[in-house]
């Protein structure tokens, strides 16, 4: 640690900016909006990927590959999840990494890839969307188990369903971590324990699903518009990376003596998630099939009646209870996750256009209604609709950001680093955020069968094509001058002497709170060192720091702060 031991400058503003409770406790706030510091990265690797991992628990995956099954039968519903889950495994390998590697969430790191500080904003709604979409779906399919097991109308349950989450997302990795940790083997052998029972009474079934068409005018044969189409579902779920990296910001620190923990638990919770995901997906679309005799088509699809069913060959007198337990298990772990990033998104959005900032937690309840009103208004229904629309849109904001880590920064036509601090960015950078809009509305308009059915079928490809072609050609054509506006000159070195982040604290001449030194810059018109959440909120300054022109509040001097080691 570190302490500022004197400072000789006043500001040039009058400072004293204060936050409400919500918004300085650092156990509800987890530093939505900021760099996550060393002290809070207290977790080990394992805590970490096993809390990240327990937000993948949703059920929604069932629904997606039966309804992919059903809507295009076996073979093509089989080579779309794969499909799928390549492009998300290899498009989060580096968002995973960067991630990791530099403490921040998706929006900070979205900053810094190629979009700009107000660039990222449509991003941030973007991720939101994310959230409550699929919170609605989670909460739809928690809400069909309590009518069946409870009897409980589904309008009423979509409110249950609602409300249970509040109180384990209000305190953040606190009381997610332990949740998640400890619910985890439950979960997974209640998961798999239908298929092994299956497999063991009526092992003949899985070579019957080869052949299930469900209501495929090609049958259970290979359709390309159907792989299309059911690929384009299934990559709505790429903006999952987004929840994973939520969590893995708190990974501590990459050391020669943590090396391969560190990196097992990037790549298995970060672009790993998929690997299980995709297992889901393909569980999903054989449940279809092993029930639509029973149930019909029309709920083949429903989690809970693919469990129910599942759990009566092994134990039929307490199979509705037990299939009831474990969607609510299912729903309540992933629904956590999905209402906490949302928040975290939500935070960064208004933050940004309305210069306040009233704590991560109010946000929950923006999302968490939105997901109500989503679920009251029947969104399950139109389950392949709203997810193929949405790919386009996430995929290329998820293919922009990969382009620039993948591409620009190897070439040297980005920065090597990631930077996320408002003083020191551009507000748009044409590379990543020029790229997304193309891109989102070229696929977009061959969704709408601007390019024909195969367009329509392939859309969300198109958008990926496009962002990583469009985002190192617009870098070399801006020669990436859009990337940082202003060097960082605050003196403190941003590396400690082994090579990882600073710890030393400096003192935010504006809020007098200490921050380590990567969340801090150098801030004339405040005339000391400011954080980047009040450099964020400050709307008197204009971006004077990086104006150039004469509009500012005119040279400043600087007095750099003394530090000291504490210890």
């Amino acid at each position: 640690m570190t302490e500022i031991i004197d400072r000789e400058a006043p500001p040039a503003t009058t400072g004293g900016r204060t936050y409400n409770n919500w918004a300085q406790n650092d156990r509800l706030e987890d530093y939505s909006l900021r760099y996550a510091p060393k002290s809070f990265r207290r977790w080990s690797p394992y805590v970490v990927a096993t809390t990240a991992l327990g937000g993948i628990a949703y059920l929604a995956d069932f629904a997606i590959g039966g309804s992919i099954a059903i809507s295009h039968g076996f073979s093509s519903a089989l080579v779309a999840i794969l499909a799928a889950a390549v492009v998300i495994f290899l498009t989060g390998i580096p968002i995973s990494y960067y991630s990791a590697k530099y403490s921040i969430d998706m929006d900070l790191l979205t900053r810094g890839a190629g979009f700009g500080y107000l660039g990222s904003t449509l991003t941030s709604v973007i991720y939101a969307s994310f959230t409550f979409i699929f919170f609605a779906l989670e909460g739809s399919i928690m809400a069909q188990a309590l009518e069946l097991g409870l009897h409980i109308p589904l309008a009423v349950g979509y409110l249950v369903c609602s409300l249970i989450i509040l109180p384990l997302v209000i305190y953040g990795m606190t009381a997610l971590s332990k949740m998640q940790v400890w619910t985890q083997p439950v979960w997974l052998v209640l998961m798999v324990a239908p298929f092994v029972s299956i497999a063991v009474q009526e092992p003949e079934k899985f070579s019957q699903f080869t052949h299930f068409a469900g209501n495929s005018p090609t049958g259970s044969s290979i359709s390309m518009l159907g792989i299309g189409a059911g690929a384009g579902v299934a990559l709505s779920l790429i903006a999952q990376i987004g929840e994973q990296v939520d969590y893995l910001r708190f990974m501590p620190d990459k050391t020669p003596q943590n090396s391969r923990q560190w990196w097992g638990a990037v790549l298995s919770a970060g672009p790993g998630w998929v690997v299980l995901g995709a297992a889901k997906q393909i569980g999903g679309a054989f449940l279809a099939f092993y029930i639509a005799g029973s149930v019909g088509l029309a709920k083949a699809n429903e989690p809970i009646q693919q469990y129910v069913h599942g759990f009566r060959t092994f134990a039929a007198p307490v199979a509705l209870g037990l299939a009831t337990f474990f969607v609510i298990l299912s729903q309540v772990k992933i629904n956590s996750t999905n209402a906490y990033s949302g928040s975290l998104s939500w935070s960064n959005f208004f933050s940004r256009l309305t210069h306040r900032h009233p704590g991560r937690v109010v946000y929950i309840f923006l999302n968490v209604g939105i997901a109500l009103a989503l679920m009251e208004g029947g969104v399950f229904g139109f389950l392949n609709t709203v997810l193929g629309f949405y790919s386009n849109v996430a995929i290329a904001w998820i293919g922009a950001v990969v382009a620039d880590l993948v591409i620009n920064k190897p070439l040297g036509l980005s920065p090597s680093y990631i930077e996320f601090k408002r003083a020191h960015l551009h507000h748009f950078n044409p590379v990543g955020f020029g790229s997304m809009l193309i891109a989102s509305a070229v696929s977009i308009a061959a969704y709408f069968e601007a390019f024909g059915d195969y367009g329509k079928a392939y859309s969300p490809f198109i958008a990926l094509f496009l962002a990583m072609v469009l985002s190192p050609l617009f870098a070399v054509l801006t020669k990436g001058r859009y990337y940082i506006a202003r060097v960082d000159d605050l003196g403190e070195p941003l590396l400690a002497a082994d090579g990882l982040p600073s710890a030393a604290l400096l003192t935010c001449t504006v809020c007098t709170t200490d921050f380590e030194r990567p969340d801090v810059a150098n801030c004339p018109f405040h005339a000391g060192a400011i954080c980047s959440l009040c450099c964020s909120l400050e709307k008197d300054c204009h971006d004077s720091c990086k104006n150039g022109d004469g509009s500012g509040p005119g040279p400043v001097t600087l007095a750099m702060p003394t530090v000291r080691s504490a210890d």
